[in-house]
């Protein structure tokens, strides 16, 4: 007699398209690791080698397999986690213990070759060659070839910051109107790609004799020049062969230069280099410094709990308006509000600071004013948290209206029968209760806020500025101040706007903490 039980499980078939999209995923996997690593390698990006490297391994792991089923689901989040917010913060950290800024990007072999290539003179019997740029590696990084070809005699010569100038054979290269357009195994930059690398490339200085080297001027042109300074690595010195002055590496403030006899820096370039706590010591210690940085605290502060206040109250007076089914047309007002969130916030910003122009603003002229709205640090702080209030009640207005259509129509009529007011029931009963949704929210707000690069940046840009001062404008907050500091006209200092960002990584954490810990008495409304 048949078994009428089914059976108890039922093995699952592997089919040829799922082993075929198995087989592609993995193959694809694998040619980007395999491109990937050598790059990665030529370009010594260790960490992200080892990222590339691990990601692969656990791909091929969790997915040739039927096994690791959780860790299928769990590796793309744990992936990009690691990726876009885990690695950018411990490359902060790092930073803020370095020197890293203008001058002080590459290693130390990067910046005396820098030096030495601008040391190249032009002289009046200069021969000078048709250029072509070329690269085996990375169009952006290089390592980058020259390809000169002299146009009195249409010789082609090739060379590096490591090998000498030297013919090349004419059967190696194709010439096109006197400039090479084709090696064997190298790849031409177009003059696209020559301008994105050129702060790169005008470095080199491509060696013909210990004296004589050729260095490169514009996009397509070089000339061959003398050679002021030379490099010794025993005694790790430069000399300049004009005037037989050595300069050897000293320390200046935290960072290692060649200097003169005197320990004076005799040029710009350096070096990245390890300084330890100097850029925090710099923060907290430089009296000018941790003044404005205290200023710049203080005013984010009040910018952020200012905006987020703002917001609240008109988005939420709004909402109860528009709440009362006395109101005819909410649905058009209710749209109307929400325009401003419709608009792209760049936008905004940018035809709001054109309503705060002392001459022929909107503001002005409606009001019969004459304010220097962006000349007065007052002023220009009043303008950032009205615009913010402009951009920013609508999000409160959607939140607040959905947090009152939740809450139960009884429990307000219980609050008039017991002889409240409307008022009262608003502020006892409502605003509680509606508390309890929105306060996540509202913290959320204030750490948006806390970093709103935006709003500052494109309305005012950080100004006004005081005379001669170019670290933090009159509503500079502290990101805005961060990037100021890394890309500012005095300079980019990354390594010390990293440690100025780790701090504010800090201090939002902390706020952060400290305002869901008050939220938490709101759990015990009922």
């Amino acid at each position: 007699m048949p078994s009428t039980h089914a059976p108890a499980h039922r093995e699952r078939t592997t089919t040829i398209p799922t082993i075929l999209a198995r087989v592609l995923f993995l193959g694809a996997v694998l040619a980007v690791a395999a491109f990937s690593v050598p790059v990665m390698i030529q370009l010594q990006q260790w960490m992200w080698l080892s990222i590339v490297v691990l990601a692969t391994i656990a791909i091929f792991a969790l997915y040739s397999t039927k096994r690791f089923v959780p860790g299928k689901y769990l590796f793309p989040g744990t992936l990009f986690l690691v990726v876009f917010l885990i690695t950018p913060i411990i490359l902060t950290i790092g930073y803020s213990f370095t020197n890293f800024g203008d001058g002080t990007r590459g290693t130390k072999q990067q910046a005396i070759d820098s030096i030495v290539a601008n040391s190249v003179q032009q002289s009046d019997d200069s021969t000078w060659y048709n250029l072509s740029v070329a690269t085996q590696g990375d169009p952006v990084e290089g390592p980058f070839t020259l390809f000169l070809v002299d146009p009195g005699t249409g010789t082609v010569y090739q060379g590096d910051e490591t090998a000498p100038v030297q013919e090349v054979p004419s059967g190696d290269v194709e010439v096109t109107s006197g400039f090479v357009t084709d090696a064997d195994g190298y790849t031409i930059l177009d003059a696209r790609e020559v301008n994105t690398a050129y702060d790169t490339i005008q470095q080199l200085a491509v060696p013909i004799t210990d004296s004589e080297a050729v260095r490169i001027q514009g996009a397509n042109q070089a000339f061959e020049g003398s050679t002021v300074l030379s490099y010794d690595e025993a005694s790790d010195t430069l000399t300049d062969s004009r005037s037989s002055e050595v300069y050897s590496v000293g320390t200046v403030g935290d960072t290692e230069y060649f200097v003169n006899a005197d320990g004076e820096r005799a040029f710009s370039q350096s070096w990245l280099q390890g300084v330890g706590l100097s850029n925090y010591e710099r923060l907290f210690t430089n009296a000018g410094i941790a003044k404005q940085f205290g200023a710049a605290f203080v005013w984010t502060l009040v910018f952020s709990l200012g905006s987020v206040l703002l917001t609240f109250v008109v988005g939420f007076a709004l909402a109860l308006v528009l709440n009362d089914e006395r109101v005819k047309g909410r649905r058009l007002y209710r749209s109307v509000l929400l325009m401003p969130y419709a608009v792209p916030g760049f936008i905004s910003l940018l035809v709001w600071s054109n309503f705060y122009n002392r001459d022929f603003g909107l503001i002005n002229e409606t009001l019969g004013l004459h304010l220097n709205w962006m000349g007065d640090p007052t002023l220009a702080k009043a303008a950032v948290l009205l615009t913010n209030l402009w951009m920013g009640f609508p999000y409160m207005f959607i939140v607040s209206t959905g947090a009152l259509q939740s809450i139960p129509s009884d429990v307000m009529e219980a609050a008039r029968m017991d002889g409240a007011s409307r008022l009262q029931t608003t502020i006892k009963v409502v605003t509680p209760l509606l508390l309890v949704a929105v306060a996540p929210l509202l913290v959320a707000s204030f750490a948006f806020n806390f970093n709103n690069f935006n709003a500052i940046q494109l309305l005012t840009e950080g100004g006004p500025f005081l005379p001669g001062e170019y670290t933090r404008g009159g509503t500079d907050i502290l990101i805005s101040m961060i990037y100021r500091i890394a890309f500012g006209g005095s300079g980019a200092d990354f390594g010390f706007a990293s440690a100025v960002s780790v701090a504010l990584f800090a201090l939002t954490g902390v706020l952060a903490a400290i305002q869901f810990r008050f939220t938490t008495v709101l759990e015990d409304v009922n």
